[in-house]
């Protein structure tokens, strides 16, 4: 009796090698085996020789296909992973060392396990070559299954799901990658499941698919099990359509007529000059002055000593600036603050477009009084008005940053942390004083060269010369003559202011007169 139920074992045990039908191409292969109690002793053996037969068919190497087993029952186990044996002999004769577990059968965990551990590059798999995963088991999994399944799916592996005896449908399909009628398999018995091995050596087979001539790959063809894929150069993407390849860097693919050098990003470029030079308007041409991209803040002082009649001429001052500039939201962008003890932006880089917007939001500009803190301002602009988030345009575009600084007086604070932390920052500082600023101050707000980024008048009707004089953002060659700085205590101021004086008296006296 004992010799009858022993015979297919051992048939089974003496049957013929099939004979290798075809190469198999390099494959990163785990077999995950159900080592539960429920596995008997010589149904284990039965396994064992299973995964030994499927072996023998195999171009076993580390450069060929490489070999893993893990088994699991209520914990999960590796026995070798892909990368320790490069030798046939020693994965049969690993697989003859294995000892069952004899527990439960918690098959979800393995296959996460499997999925973290075993298909790792620090186990041993390959990039671009094939994940196969053979799942062997002979029972209902005691936990989730098709979540975890499908992860594994997703992430490349390709799933066999062999069941036997008591093994439940339903759990193999979850797990199995489709078609099902070509991944799925159920036995009655372990001594039929080298139907499945002989089944599944044809599965391993790699015909050149590629040599056929056409496949339309646009760069490679590569042989995959059953099939062919597409793969592209560095730098390409695949397409859709899986054959076509398009090139990651659009400077490539498009005609952009950079002057300088165009830069790639995804789905887009934007040309860019060497340093020195900036962008100029077309967006392609580089020179060494930019006639309209800018992003101009205005500080004005709104402080007390302003007054509310000369407040509304410092208004008409900064509309005149903004009418010699090109305002767009792709050209020059204008920002303003109002300062006095407190600061306030009045609107940022990016609320207007055109200049007549700007010019009326200009004039709608109430006024703060109160002090005169300058430092205060300068730290603002540096830290909230130039940020992107306002508007200001990237460091990397290259397109210049100009703060100017409108003020009648000293400053109630220190300016000069951030007079220097705003030229530091790229910040292109022009300083406009009237009547009592402080020279000195002016000079330390002001760029180098200082003469040509300060100015000064002893009187709020002369701004408006200023205005006219004031070039912020053309070339030098385009410049009409910067206006000249004088020292108020000079001999020439001083005419110039007793000139004045007298024609107010005269008028004041005319007036009265009259």
């Amino acid at each position: 009796t004992l010799g009858s139920l022993c015979l297919p074992i051992l048939l089974f045990f003496f049957l013929p090698e099939p004979a290798q039908k075809c190469k198999t191409g390099p494959v990163d292969l785990v077999f995950l085996i159900d080592s539960s109690r429920s596995v008997r002793p010589h149904e284990f053996e039965t396994m064992r020789k299973f995964m030994i037969d499927i072996i023998n068919t195999l171009d076993i190497g580390l450069n060929a296909t490489r070999v893993g087993v893990v088994q699991y029952s209520s914990q999960v186990r590796t026995e070798f992973t892909l990368k320790t044996h490069a030798r046939l002999s020693n994965i049969v004769k690993a697989i003859n060392q294995i000892i069952p577990l004899a527990q439960g059968t918690m098959t979800g965990l393995a296959i996460r396990y499997m999925m973290n551990e075993a298909f790792t590059p620090e186990a041993g798999d390959r990039p671009k070559v094939p994940n196969v995963a053979v799942i062997v088991t002979d029972g209902r999994p005691q936990d989730r299954v098709a979540e975890v399944a499908a992860e594994a799916r997703e992430k490349g592996i390709e799933i066999y799901a062999v069941g036997v005896a008591r093994a439940d449908m339903t759990s193999l399909r979850a797990m199995a990658s489709p078609p099902f009628e070509d991944h799925v398999f159920l036995v009655e018995s372990f001594d039929l499941i080298h139907q499945f091995g002989i089944q599944f050596q044809d599965k391993l087979c790699v015909i050149d698919y590629c040599s056929f001539g056409n496949h339309s790959c646009d760069h490679e063809c590569v042989s995959v099990l059953n099939g062919y894929r597409c793969r592209c150069n560095e730098g390409y993407r695949l397409l859709e359509d899986s054959k076509t390849c398009q090139d990651m860097n659009m400077c490539n693919t498009v005609e952009h007529g950079c002057e300088y050098q165009c830069v790639s990003t995804p789905g887009s470029y934007h040309c860019i000059c060497p340093e020195g030079q900036l962008l100029q308007d077309d967006g392609k041409s580089c020179g060494t002055c930019k006639s309209a991209n800018i992003d101009l803040v205005l500080l004005i002082d709104g402080s007390k000593s302003v007054r509310p009649q000369n407040f509304e001429l410092v208004k008409k001052f900064v509309n005149q600036v903004v009418d010699s500039l090109d305002v767009s939201a792709h050209g020059t962008r204008v920002g303003l603050v109002q300062y006095s003890s407190r600061v306030r932006t009045e609107f940022p880089l990016n609320m207007y477009h055109t200049a007549d917007e700007i010019k009326a939001a200009v004039m709608k500009v109430d006024y703060m009084e109160k002090g005169t803190m300058t430092g205060l301002a300068l730290k603002h602009m540096l830290e909230n008005s130039f940020s992107e988030a306002e508007g200001a345009r990237p460091l990397s575009r290259n397109i210049p940053r100009i703060g100017l600084v409108f003020t009648d007086g000293r400053s109630q604070d220190d300016i000069t942390e951030y007079a220097k932390k705003a030229k530091e920052a790229g910040i292109n500082m022009y300083a406009v004083g009237v009547g009592k600023a402080v020279e000195d101050e002016l000079r330390e707000i002001a760029s180098e060269p200082v003469e040509k980024h300060f100015y000064y008048t002893t009187d709020f009707t002369a701004i408006s010369t200023i205005a006219e004089n004031l070039k912020l953002n053309v070339c030098p060659e385009e410049s009409q003559g910067e206006i000249e700085v004088k020292n108020p205590c000079a001999c020439e101021s001083l005419v110039e202011f007793q000139q004045a004086t007298m024609n107010s008296l005269e008028q004041l006296t005319q007036k009265h007169i009259l």
